[in-house]
């Protein structure tokens, strides 16, 4: 992994522009959604979903770069440059499984949703081990982007509750063109996709900011980029390999909400945040 000096030098002459929220996102959302717009709209297939959608992630990190290289001129450092500990690796994949293969299993425990005919752990596995590498480094554009290089600029300005909420609604909002994208595909919404939409936006609301909360604790408390990545991937990739090896009955969305929605509320509410305002003090 390169440092932040390799990615950024920023000389001691270079005079620094002050931070501007509004600015920032213009950047970021002005690179990032026409592929999120394109995946929603031609993301009809595996391929074009994947690429679509993964191009959208790493153009956060572009536009974040973009940023705060030449525009706001603060750098990269102390945005979680190492590797993190084996047992951050650990308890993130754990996460990840108690998060969508917890409820998989009770679901087929209780007899709400039956195994596939042609169900084959392995393949669950190779499938899950493919599109896990293959998504590392979209995870690391939009952890990149929206936790290790805006919320810390949020926490400076802002106190850290109110920082990571804004965060979180910024990160809820950026999802808008593919929460379109599925309220208009869920089942019944052909007689009013659009009020369709509006439900699933506002369903989706306190669990997915809830849900950015949790990822912007794993990434704090590791301190670590690839920790954060690697999490990105596997709750994506989890999710992904067992809905399309086993599938997903009625109980896995409803867990999956709660579940993040009450970590990110105790970790919003009990946790120590104050990490975050030393993260912009180095640069």
């Amino acid at each position: 992994m390169m440092t932040s000096q390799q990615l950024s030098p920023i000389s001691p002459t270079q005079t620094r522009r002050p931070f501007s929220l509004g600015l920032y996102l213009l950047i970021v959302f002005a690179l990032s959604w026409p592929p999120q717009i394109a995946y929603a709209l031609w993301g009809n297939n595996p391929t074009s979903s994947y690429l679509l959608s993964s191009l959208s992630m790493v153009m956060v990190a572009v536009g974040t770069f973009i940023a705060g290289r030449w525009l706001f001129r603060d750098g990269f450092k102390n945005m979680g440059w190492r590797w993190g500990k084996p047992k951050h690796y650990r308890v993130i994949f754990a996460l990840a499984l108690f998060i969508f293969g917890a409820p998989v299993l009770l679901e087929n425990l209780l007899g709400l949703h039956n195994l596939p005919t042609d169900f084959s752990a392995w393949a669950i596995l190779g499938s899950f081990l493919t599109s896990f590498i293959l998504t590392i480094i979209s995870g690391f554009g939009e952890e990149f982007g929206w936790r290790a290089y805006l919320l810390p600029h949020l926490a400076q300005r802002y106190s850290l509750r109110k920082a990571l909420l804004i965060h979180a609604f910024i990160w809820w909002a950026w999802h808008i063109p593919a929460l379109v994208k599925i309220g208009w595909q869920v089942e019944g919404a052909q007689a009013n996709p659009w009020l369709s939409v509006a439900v699933t936006m506002l369903i989706s609301l306190f669990p997915a900011m809830m849900n950015a909360i949790l990822f912007a604790y794993v990434w704090m408390v590791s301190q670590s980029l690839a920790v954060a990545s690697v999490y990105h991937s596997a709750y994506d990739e989890v999710r992904d390999a067992l809905e399309r090896g086993i599938g997903f009955g009625p109980l896995v969305s409803i867990w999956e909400m709660s579940a993040t929605l009450i970590f990110g509320a105790v970790l919003l509410w009990k946790a120590d945040w104050s990490p975050l305002r030393s993260q912009r003090e180095g640069n």
